[in-house]
């Protein structure tokens, strides 16, 4: 069926044209004659059954029509112009890749890594842009997605990287260690929640065979992020995904007083549509990201920030 579409050309000459509201400023940021942007706004009315701009004497201004259409091709065509750049750019060596990310995960895990990919392949250019929530990839510009595992993922390839894991962490400069000798002398420090998860505590007790049947108070904070920060100004003690606190951990602003993890049950994957399975770009990140993964499930990561081996977890539902 044959698309109902323009001629690029027109559509070209009317955005200009729109945008100034004079053909002749058109003409001269277009390189053309005053009569050939004329001609094109005419064939593009002609096509479109719709007049677009309203001509007083020997001036042109946008009607409604006309601007309404200008509000909408005006971003589309930005769009084909900022790929076909990338493309000519890359010599359509398939070197630009459009990744989807959970913002937390990205910042924490990938970002401090990514320089290893982009050595190992410079010519693979990578575009970010947040999606928190699983969606379907017809429609959209990506070619991955770094997230959680969810069953709202459909017709996508899905590569399992590693399940997310919470361990107690700690300022070293306001916190006495020394007087930390087993797990349940973490209830005597104020503890720190994240809002949305208010029991993870009480579970990482019962673990460690510390139950208590009082209630667990504290301060909550809606974002792991403020969590973290609170825990390194020495407000308390926090259970926070081991990869959150790499830096922390490395520069010894927080320790992990006991290695005890408590899994989530949310596992992190790459996943990407079928139609993208023969595409170089996705291939590249899917072999480097899966042998990132293993590497910091092993605490064999090359990356100066990667942890110690993981311990044992015990699974949070």
């Amino acid at each position: 069926m044959k698309r109902k579409i323009p001629s690029t050309v027109a559509l070209a000459v009317f955005e200009a044209a729109a945008r100034h509201e004079n053909f002749a400023r058109a003409a001269e940021e277009l390189c053309l004659s005053e009569s050939a942007v004329s001609r094109q706004i005419a064939a593009l009315e002609n096509y479109l059954d719709a007049r677009l701009f309203t001509r007083v004497k020997k001036q042109v201004v946008l009607n409604d029509a006309g601007r309404y259409y200008a509000d909408r091709i005006g971003p589309h065509l930005e769009e084909i112009e900022l790929h076909t750049q990338e493309l000519m750019a890359h010599r359509g060596a398939g070197g630009i890749l459009e990744l989807a990310v959970i913002p937390t995960f990205s910042n924490r895990w990938l970002l401090p890594r990514l320089h290893e990919f982009q050595a190992r392949h410079p010519h693979i250019t990578m575009n970010f842009s947040e999606r928190p929530e699983p969606f379907l990839f017809r429609g959209t510009n990506f070619d991955a997605a770094l997230h959680f595992d969810h069953p709202a993922w459909t017709g996508v390839v899905k590569i399992e990287l590693f399940d997310e894991e919470v361990v107690p962490v700690i300022s070293p400069h306001h916190h006495d260690l020394a007087a930390l000798h087993e797990p349940a002398d973490l209830a005597r420090v104020p503890l720190l929640h994240k809002a949305t998860r208010t029991d993870v505590w009480r579970r990482w007790f019962d673990m460690v065979d510390a139950a208590n049947d009082r209630p667990l108070p504290g301060m909550r904070f809606e974002l792991y992020s403020m969590v973290i920060e609170a825990a390194r100004a020495g407000l308390g003690v926090a259970l926070v995904p081991r990869f959150y606190v790499e830096q922390e951990l490395v520069r010894g602003d927080l320790v992990i007083p006991f290695d005890i993890a408590l899994k989530h049950a949310k596992r992190y994957c790459l996943v990407y549509p079928e139609y993208k399975r023969d595409s170089p770009a996705v291939q590249a990140f899917r072999a480097w990201v899966e042998d990132s993964a293993r590497r910091f499930k092993s605490g064999t990561a090359s990356d100066p920030a990667a942890p110690a081996k993981m311990a044992p977890a015990i699974l949070l539902a």
